[in-house]
């Protein structure tokens, strides 16, 4: 074997399943095909699991030597050995051909452990990581009194390493927010500070700070005790000099690979939304399941489904998006639009990673409790008042949150922006049921969808002013039932143009979590640079706001005068980690697992350059673009071996374009307005227009 070994081994879609505990039986197996030469696809593959490192190395797998399998298949493969034992250890490996039958070497071993019982499906996470972070400044206000920035707030607790000459008590504050040179203790909201002491003994110690205890929903595991978020520390009466090396910020997080993706563009307001986007989904992991931040650490399905979306964008990683997902199958929560996230989660759990282990449990319970055909009218549509008799309370559609967010929106019986997501569940409910094999209830969910479609459209618009109105029996219309329609691509062509130009119109009339939407609905309808106008703003609704009021994480709501209780830790608000990855850099699953993959960068006239990575589980995609004169951008991009994509004209839509790719004039695809060369092999590419 002489090729290029196998990487990234995923095991039930655990990176390091050494640190975890399965209970599957048959666990899937799944790796990086190891080239990345010009269409290179995977034709067979071998796995060996061993039961000793000594076994394996000497290609010896035990329990299962599978053979050489003839197939592309290099994600979800089903172990096929002998039966794994409760608390066994095993390590395994894998090797590949490629279509000239050149073999690999063998990948790196990878090890795994069999939790205490197992037969039954559980979607097993990594045990949580912890992080010392050193300072990035320690300055001293004299007296034995230091003020201590860590550049970032993190969640964890503070660890002093003092040599002291005596015993000696010191005072300690820890916070979020500084005044001066000093912790704020009365930061408002639900911005977090603490005063603790330490009682130093006489020698070299390192002091663990104490932080409060709290009575949340969800914490870490007793093993690793008490966390808050925190950014500064201030210590008072010390009675030795400190230094850089004196203090450690211990941030526990989900593990995470930070290297996994890359965004750089011209614009360094972007580039600052996104960094901070990206270090919110992981360092708000802290309980090793999503939760909504600091002030309740509780779970939600919208909140969880953004974390997933800007999980998949950043890391290649994908436990925790389900185990977040599952958990709240069993656990929901009670706003109307929020069951109906779980549908998306599931549906994006599948698209991302081809694995249907998690749909197949979950069916009964998208389909009896989360697609509330319960409350299906005799117009097909849902008439949800009767879930709640005070609209938009603790119960029953929200449509955004706070209620001061959501652009004057009229509640009523028949809800556009729950039967906008009626709709789109549909749709996602067939694709689910063909996934599984379900060919009646898959039929049957797409007429469902079509029907309500067609009323959705002719029941919840005005025809004077071909806007969605709210509901069913008003004639306002927000913003909130105008963007999610276009974001789901229910609006009929002859409408796209009446609702977009309204949607841009409001601004960011929403929240932090509807801004998910209304810039999903913006990059749909090709209005990059409205979306990145947004995204780059200064106003008081802006994550640059957040980024100006001190935090280093995206905030419950977009500032304190729109929600007084928010916190400054909060992923439901990291909406751009995704939004880059997905539409500035244009990465997208157009097939389950990324067999084949979507590639529609859309930098807009606002942006001259952009360059990143995203991560899927078959390996990185990486994509430059440089503006170029006339036509537009030049396109730069490499993809992983055992994948194909459809890419996307670097040209404006509608822009006629004789596309070049790799120096070579190739044929496009016109859907929507948007020029596609078709089934582009692996490798790295340029792609622009003649």
């Amino acid at each position: 074997m002489n090729g290029a070994a196998p990487s990234g081994l995923l095991l039930d879609l655990l990176p390091h399943p050494e640190n975890a505990l399965l209970t599957d039986s048959t666990p899937k197996f799944g790796w990086i095909v190891g080239s990345t030469g010009s269409g290179v696809n995977q034709t067979a593959y071998r796995i060996l699991v061993s039961s000793s490192a000594s076994l394996l190395d000497a290609d010896s797998g035990d329990l299962w030597d599978s053979g050489k399998i003839m197939s592309n298949q290099s994600i979800n493969v089903p172990y096929g050995g002998k039966p794994l034992a409760a608390n066994g250890k095993y390590l395994w490996k894998v090797a590949t051909w490629d279509s000239t039958q050149a073999s690999s070497g063998w990948s790196a071993p990878q090890g795994f452990v069999m939790a205490k019982a197992i037969g039954t499906y559980a979607t097993a996470t990594e045990a949580l990581v912890t992080t010392h972070v050193a300072p990035s400044s320690v300055s001293m206000a004299g007296g034995g009194h230091y003020f201590i920035d860590f550049g970032r707030d993190a969640f964890g607790w503070l660890e002093l390493t003092l040599d002291a000459p005596a015993a000696a008590t010191l005072q300690v504050d820890i916070g979020e927010k500084a005044a001066g040179n000093s912790v704020d203790l009365n930061p408002g909201g639900t911005i977090r500070s603490a005063k603790s002491t330490v009682t130093l003994q006489p020698g070299l110690h390192t002091y663990r700070v104490a932080v409060p205890t709290d009575a949340a929903t969800i914490n870490p595991p007793a093993s690793i005790g008490n966390v808050m978020p925190f950014r500064y520390a201030e210590v008072s009466n010390s009675p030795v000099a400190l230094s850089a090396a004196s203090a450690s910020q211990v941030a526990v997080t989900y593990p995470f690979d930070a290297a996994a993706s890359s965004f750089s563009s011209s614009s360094a307001g972007l580039d600052a939304v996104w960094n901070m986007s990206k270090y919110t989904i992981f360092a708000t992991t802290f309980a090793g399941i999503y939760v909504d931040g600091d002030r309740e650490r509780t779970p939600y399905e919208a909140d969880a489904y953004i974390q997933q979306l800007g999980h998949y964008a950043v890391d290649r990683t994908f436990a925790i998006a389900r185990y977040s997902h599952e958990y709240l199958l069993a656990h929901p929560t009670w706003p109307t639009e929020w069951k109906q996230h779980s549908i998306f989660s599931a549906w994006t759990d599948w698209m991302y990673t081809g694995n249907t282990d998690s749909l197949a449990q979950a069916y009964a319970t998208l389909v009896n409790q989360k697609l509330l055909t319960q409350y299906v009218g005799s117009d097909g549509l849902l008439h949800t008042g009767s879930i709640c008799a005070t609209a938009g309370g603790s119960c029953g559609p929200i449509v955004d949150w706070p209620s001061n967010e959501r652009d004057g929106f009229v509640f009523q019986d028949v809800n556009t922006v729950v039967n906008a997501f009626y709709c789109r569940n549909l749709q996602q409910m067939a694709d689910i049921a063909t996934a599984l094999g379900k060919t009646a209830d898959a039929t049957k969910y797409a007429a469902m969808a079509q029907a309500a479609i067609a009323t959705f459209n002719q029941k919840l618009s005005s025809a004077s002013t071909g806007l969605y109105v709210d509901g069913e029996g008003t004639t306002h219309s927000s913003l909130h039932a105008n963007m999610f329609p276009l974001a789901f691509g229910l609006v009929p062509a002859d409408r796209i143009a009446r609702v977009t130009a309204f949607v841009k119109s409001r601004g960011m009339a929403c929240s932090v979590y509807g801004a998910q939407y209304l810039l999903e609905a913006l990059f749909a309808t090709g209005e990059a640079d409205a979306a990145l106008s947004l995204m780059t703003a200064s106003t008081l609704s802006s994550w640059n706001n957040m980024i100006k009021v001190g935090s280093t994480m995206t905030m419950e709501a977009w500032d304190e005068s729109l929600k007084s209780n928010l916190d400054w830790n909060h992923a439901w608000g990291a909406a751009p980690a995704n939004i880059v990855g997905r539409y500035v850099l244009g990465v997208t699953p157009a097939a389950p697992g990324f067999a084949l993959a979507a590639l529609h960068p859309q930098p807009g006239s606002l942006l001259t350059h952009v360059d990143g990575t995203v991560p899927t589980i078959r390996g990185p995609i990486h994509v430059t673009l440089d503006r170029g004169t006339g036509t537009g951008f030049t396109t730069r991009f490499t993809l992983p071996a055992n994948m194909t994509a459809n890419v996307a004209l670097p040209a404006a839509p509608g822009t006629a374009c004789d596309p070049i790719l790799d120096g070579t004039p190739v044929q496009a695809t016109v859907t929507g307005g948007v020029s596609w060369v078709a089934a582009v092999g692996s490798g790295t590419h340029e792609l622009h227009c003649q």
